[in-house]
C-alpha cells in the first residue's frame, strides 16, 4: 500500500519563530497547524515525538521573549513621559549647557565663560555653522563673564537666525595660552522627545538635555 502525506514531512517542519515572524501567528494557530501536521503525518514515516516537543518549547520561549519585550516597551515608555514631565519644570529658567553653541533668533545669543587663571589678553570670535567667523571683538581680561551677540555683522548686515558658536582666545602675560571654558545659556521654551532622548528648546535651536551643566532659580 502506497500513502501520500498530504502535508510537509518531519523535514519541512516550521520553526515557532518562522510562523510568528512571517504570519504573526500566536499560540493557538500554531498548536492548529502542529495537531494538522500530525493528523495528516504519513503514517509509513511519522514525526519524531521529539520534533513536534522541542518545537512547542521553542515557541514557548519566544512567546515569553515577545511578552517580556512589550513590558520593557512599556516601562521605556512610562519612564519616557515622566521623564518629559520632569523636563517641563525647565520651561521658562535660564540654563546653562556643556557646549559652546547657542541660538540666534528674535533674541541675541548667550554664552557664559570661565578661566582657571587670570589672562593678559582675550578675543572673541562667534562663526556660524560652516565654520566661518562672522564677529571678533576683544575682551577684558578676568576669570568669568558673559558675552552677548546681536547677530550684527561688520558689513552692517543681520546674520540669519540659527546656531552660533563662540570661542575664547587668552593668553597671559608670558605669552602662553590660557584655557577658557564657553558654555550656552538661555531661557527654555520647550522640551522634545526624539528617539527615545530628551532636548530643549532654547533661542530657536535644540540642545540636548543631557548637556544642560547649571539651572538658575524661577524668576520672581
Amino acid at each position: 500500500m502506497t500513502v501520500t502525506p498530504t502535508s510537509a514531512g518531519a523535514g519541512n517542519t516550521a520553526t515557532p519563530s518562522g510562523l510568528f515572524g512571517a504570519n504573526g501567528a500566536d499560540f493557538n494557530l500554531f498548536l492548529n497547524l502542529l495537531t494538522t501536521q500530525l493528523q495528516n503525518q504519513d503514517p509509513l514515516d511519522p514525526m519524531d515525538t521529539s520534533q513536534y516537543t522541542q518545537q512547542l518549547v521553542q515557541y514557548s520561549q519566544v512567546e515569553q521573549s515577545i511578552q517580556q519585550t512589550g513590558v520593557l516597551r512599556d516601562i521605556l515608555s512610562r519612564l519616557s513621559v515622566q521623564d518629559m514631565a520632569q523636563a517641563s519644570g525647565l520651561i521658562g529658567r535660564e540654563v546653562e549647557f556643556q557646549n559652546a553653541v547657542s541660538g540666534l533668533s528674535d533674541q541675541p545669543a548667550q554664552w557664559s565663560w570661565s578661566a582657571p587663571r587670570a589672562a593678559a589678553s582675550m578675543v572673541a570670535t562667534v562663526s556660524n555653522e560652516r565654520g566661518q567667523v562672522l564677529a571678533t571683538q576683544p575682551l577684558t581680561p578676568g576669570l568669568d563673564g558673559r558675552f552677548s551677540w546681536d547677530g550684527q555683522l561688520a558689513t552692517g548686515a543681520q546674520a540669519p537666525a540659527g546656531s552660533y558658536t563662540l570661542k575664547i582666545e587668552a593668553k597671559d602675560a608670558t605669552g602662553a595660552a590660557v584655557p577658557v571654558t564657553v558654555r550656552s545659556t538661555g531661557r527654555v521654551q520647550d522640551v522634545i522627545a526624539d528617539q527615545g532622548k530628551l532636548a530643549v528648546g532654547v533661542r530657536g535651536i535644540t540642545l540636548p538635555l543631557d548637556q544642560v551643566v547649571r539651572v538658575a532659580a524661577p524668576a520672581i
